[in-house]
């Protein structure tokens, strides 16, 4: 069994998810009392928010790298960042360890490719949606993604944060989101990626017409996989990003 290395708790509710979802499939492989070998940083959120509120990235990359680089110390023969939004911070992360980065884009490109979609419609937080650092890493494994409309990232994205980062989940939101997915698949899109690991605490595969991708879900099983020892933890990246490793 494979030591994991997860960056948690921004925010708790997803990560929550994640430590779930990775020791069902050990569970469920291995039998008996079986569960997955994990070292887990809970970094404090509001922390991490307000860097995120001050656009100081550099702060918010120190404290993930920190953390990565302390559980790589402790033991951990993979780190992954527990969020879609903070691997905007993945380069920093991924300069401070020696151990590989489990990058969640590429946890999302192999689901995608499962269900053979190659234009993707990206729902999240507003930086994920608008800047190019996801939509990059999804480009490297040659898919296609494409995003709502400014005005409608802005209260997706305040969904995010005002509601489903607290743990708030209603009906009026959930139509916010069925209506950005509907306007996904009328451009194109194949799938949708829920790109923010809260969001599943939101929606189900009904609320839209094509699959749902849950990036939560995606990453936890591509962990799951390392920790049973199935994948090497780089075996997801990019060839050229796994070559200059």
């Amino acid at each position: 069994m494979q030591t994991l290395g997860i960056l948690g708790g921004m925010s708790w509710h997803s990560t929550i998810e994640y430590y779930r979802a990775i020791n069902e499939r050990v569970a469920a492989e291995r039998g008996g009392h079986a569960s997955a070998r994990i070292l887990l940083s809970s970094l404090d959120f509001a922390e991490i928010r307000d860097c995120q509120l001050r656009e100081d990235w550099a702060a918010a990359g120190e404290l993930l790298a920190h953390e990565a680089a302390t559980l790589e110390r402790a033991g951990a023969s993979s780190i992954a960042i527990a969020t879609n939004l903070m691997h905007k911070v993945a380069p920093e992360v991924e300069s401070r360890i020696r151990v590989p980065l489990v990058h969640i884009g590429d946890a999302v490109a192999d689901a995608a490719g499962r269900v053979g979609a190659r234009t993707l419609g990206i729902v999240g937080t507003q930086w994920v949606m608008s800047e190019a650092f996801y939509a990059e890493r999804l480009r490297a494994h040659g898919i296609v993604a494409i995003v709502p409309p400014a005005p409608a990232q802005v209260e997706l994205d305040r969904i995010i944060f005002d509601e489903l980062t607290r743990g708030v989940v209603t009906d009026a939101s959930r139509a916010v989101y069925r209506e950005a997915f509907a306007a996904l698949v009328a451009e194109g899109a194949e799938a949708i990626v829920l790109a923010c690991t809260e969001i599943m605490l939101l929606v189900t595969e009904a609320d839209a017409e094509v699959p749902l991708l849950d990036s939560c879900q995606a990453h936890a099983g591509a962990l799951s996989r390392i920790a049973l020892g199935d994948i090497a933890a780089d075996a997801l990246a990019p060839r050229e990003t796994a070559a200059g490793r």
